[in-house]
């Protein structure tokens, strides 16, 4: 069963990056999903100045950090989501 993660990296000057850059970094990431397996999907990540939040479905913690040695995108803080709210909670 695949478990939610919020995925904080440190990467300086990535919101400065052109979409050229972006673009071979998600290039890379999508490699490394694909060698890793079934166990990890990218939903998106949020860009903001010298940080990315990446919203991952993986099995554990480890298909993560396979993904980020085959991509060389550093992971520094790995957090588990096991519930979300929105505004259509209030309606329940």
């Amino acid at each position: 069963m695949l478990k939610r993660f919020v995925i904080e990296r440190d990467i300086p000057g990535i919101g400065e990056f052109s979409l050229t850059e972006l673009c071979a970094a998600s290039r890379a990431s999508n490699k490394a999903l694909a060698d890793v397996g079934p166990g990890i999907q990218w939903q998106h990540s949020y860009v903001a100045g010298d940080k990315t939040f990446c919203i991952y479905l993986a099995e554990s913690e480890d298909e993560i950090q396979r993904h980020s040695e085959l991509s060389g995108i550093p992971v520094g803080k790995i957090t588990e989501v096991p519930q979300i709210i929105d505004p259509l909670t209030a309606n329940n």
